[in-house]
């Protein structure tokens, strides 16, 4: 296994308390985070696309993406464009996640079909492949279960000759998919039940990783090496105590304090503890991009961010 230099991203649909959007990714930016990436949902949060576009236009270093973009949300054609004008807009800091679409709850308000996982991810792969049609160069002719594209040309094009692939998942199918069509997997707990509760819980230990972490070696085959791993850091809490840190995080979960120390998404101690920890994962697991969740941590982080950035 390759062990690739550690970045850091920033999941975020608001921005830091205090600041505008704007000038917390231009913090992200000067606190050598790598990326800035949004949440695609329905609730109280912007609109992934001009808000990428905004934090873009804002920082000159910073990459932007969305962790991940749900296919059922928009045709095809339409997400291709929206990421190819950001990759333009942007000057090539694109990174193009995109997801089946899991959030039952999304759905249901919308008045959206929500179809079984496996209708959903057959979508996913048709998008994928239309939309890698349409950022190459010529006409696209497919034709699918779920889309039809007669002699379409995608413009713009984007800047980055291989715009990175983002794909996440907890099932077999899925990280299967993304070991053979990815440059970046993220690894979390199955989504299959449509909201986040015991279920992915159970499905994110230790020991479940090293099983998810197999399937995706066995799909990506001779490619395994090529490919960058991402952990989705649910919590993060620095503090120098951790006993009391780890017993209150741990029951926002139904987790003892110990049980903590077993789920990679959790991410409770110290600076020093933290650190040991992250380089832990990735001696393990092959983790390198570390993706935290909440705006508030900038500061708090910001010592780790110093310690392992591109070591």
């Amino acid at each position: 296994m390759t062990i690739r230099p550690f970045r850091f991203g920033m999941n975020i649909d608001k921005p830091d308390p205090g600041l505008n959007w704007g000038d917390t990714a231009r913090k992200l930016e000067d606190g050598g985070w790598s990326t800035l990436l949004m949440p695609d949902h329905f609730g109280d949060q912007l609109a992934v696309s001009p808000a990428l576009a905004a934090a873009a236009q804002a920082t000159s270093t910073l990459r932007v993406g969305s962790l991940v973009f749900g296919n059922d949300y928009r045709h095809p054609v339409v997400l291709a464009k929206e990421i190819a004008t950001l990759d333009v807009l942007s000057g090539g800091r694109v990174e193009f996640g995109i997801g089946a679409g899991w959030m039952r709850t999304d759905y249901e308000k919308a008045g959206m079909a929500y179809d079984q996982p496996g209708v959903r991810i057959d979508k996913m792969l048709e998008s994928l492949s239309i939309v890698r049609g349409l950022f190459a160069h010529g006409p696209v002719n497919f034709t699918g279960e779920h889309y039809t594209i007669t002699g379409m040309e995608g413009f713009p094009k984007p800047v980055q000759s291989q715009l990175p692939i983002l794909i996440g998942g907890g099932g077999k199918r899925m990280l299967g998919i993304a070991g053979r069509e990815a440059d970046i997997v993220g690894v979390i707990g199955s989504l299959r039940a449509g909201e986040v509760g015991p279920e992915v819980l159970a499905d994110s230990t230790a020991e479940r990783y090293d099983e998810k972490l197999g399937w995706l070696r066995d799909a990506a085959g001779d490619r395994f090496d090529d490919l960058e791993l991402q952990l989705l850091v649910i919590t993060t809490t620095v503090t120098d105590d951790w006993a009391s840190a780890a017993e209150e995080v741990g029951s926002q979960f139904g987790l003892t304090a110990e049980a903590t120390i077993d789920k990679p998404w959790l991410l409770v101690g110290s600076t020093g503890k933290i650190i040991e920890t992250l380089q832990a994962h990735r001696e393990r697991w092959g983790f390198s991009y570390i993706v935290l969740q909440d705006p508030a941590k900038i500061d708090a982080f910001a010592p780790v961010i110093t310690a392992l950035s591109g070591t």
